[in-house]
């Protein structure tokens, strides 16, 4: 686990212990001792250190089994003076390789053209780069010499990335940077910006409040008719199931075999006997009556004995009159 920086190569002694013999490629692939790492150089400017930096030491570092990555960074007077200025720093640039995973050693104030006596000091191995032709110092390849003394090996650069990249999106989008800054308390000299542009950018900076402003009670005016739609959904559908259950409970006690059906007829009925009782047993006695005689309506005849002749009618008719007379 990494706990430390990598160390500057003029601070310590991190030089290889083992006899430096010549390795070719094919030996340092193959894999080495480990007291004898195979020492890879790697050299920029490495200024906004970003991810194709990184990618770049990362392939330089495993290029062999066991390998030793030396990076060395030109100083700012060198840079200046063959490629332009830069945006950080010597230090800030030195601080940002000692702090990427894949160095070992940093060299400081690195030569622009490699010479014998640096590669013989630092014990080189193998200088690790592009192989895109770098004419600069007035050579059209300042690797040229490495690459005919078979110390080359190429790396891939990333494609979409370098700090040219980075500098254009800072230089096409300035003013949105500087106004950026202008509101975290940067001062308009500290910028390099001129009064009226401080005015302008100023005034574009409480416009875009205004505007940040409007859209968040916008954003809070549509989460507030949700909550307000959200909560009448709800409210309507429990109106539903109350109503549902409602109309349940009705049929189920006024429906056509509801319970107050039922309940309705027990009580006719029981209204209805109450009207209406039962006869009296025909063994019981019937007042003013003797119990031996039971006397029969006049209009009822005698079924069981008609009279035979006209004359035995009337007489029966007689006697049923006499008798009506002596019960009177």
């Amino acid at each position: 686990t990494l706990t430390a920086p990598a160390p500057f190569a003029d601070e310590t002694s991190c030089q290889c212990q083992a006899p430096h013999e010549k390795l070719t490629i094919a030996q340092a692939r193959l894999g080495t001792p480990a007291d004898r790492p195979v020492r890879v150089y790697a050299d920029g400017i490495f200024d906004l250190f970003h991810a194709g930096h990184a990618r770049a030491l990362m392939q330089a570092k495993t290029l062999f089994p066991n390998s030793y990555l030396l990076v060395g960074v030109c100083s700012d007077d060198l840079t200046h003076k063959f490629k332009g200025f830069t945006v950080m720093n010597e230090t800030e640039r030195y601080e940002a390789l000692r702090h990427c995973r894949y160095v070992d050693e940093v060299i400081r104030d690195a030569p622009w053209t490699l010479t014998p006596e640096f590669l013989e000091k630092h014990k080189i191995d193998f200088v690790a780069h592009d192989d895109i032709p770098y004419s600069s110092a007035g050579s059209d390849d300042v690797y040229k010499h490495i690459k005919e003394a078979g110390m080359f090996v190429p790396t891939q650069r990333t494609e979409g990335i370098s700090t040219s990249d980075i500098i254009t999106r800072i230089v096409r989008d300035y003013d949105v940077y500087a106004r950026r800054n202008l509101q975290r308390g940067y001062t308009a000299k500290e910028l390099n910006v001129s009064f009226i542009n401080e005015k302008k950018y100023r005034f574009q900076n409480q416009v875009d409040r205004m505007k940040e402003k409007v859209k968040n009670v916008e954003e809070k005016s549509k989460e507030f008719v949700y909550k307000v739609e959200e909560k009448s959904h709800d409210l309507i559908q429990k109106w539903e199931e109350k109503s549902r259950e409602f109309i349940g409970n009705f049929l189920e006690l006024f429906g056509p075999d509801g319970a107050w059906k039922q309940m309705f007829q027990e009580r006719s009925g029981r209204m209805l006997q109450a009207f209406s009782p039962r006869q009296s047993p025909n063994s019981s006695p019937t007042r003013g009556r003797s119990p031996s005689r039971s006397p029969s309506p006049p209009w009822v005849i005698n079924k069981t004995s008609p009279p035979s002749s006209p004359k035995a009618a009337s007489a029966s008719l007689s006697s049923m009159s006499e008798g009506d007379e002596d019960e009177k």
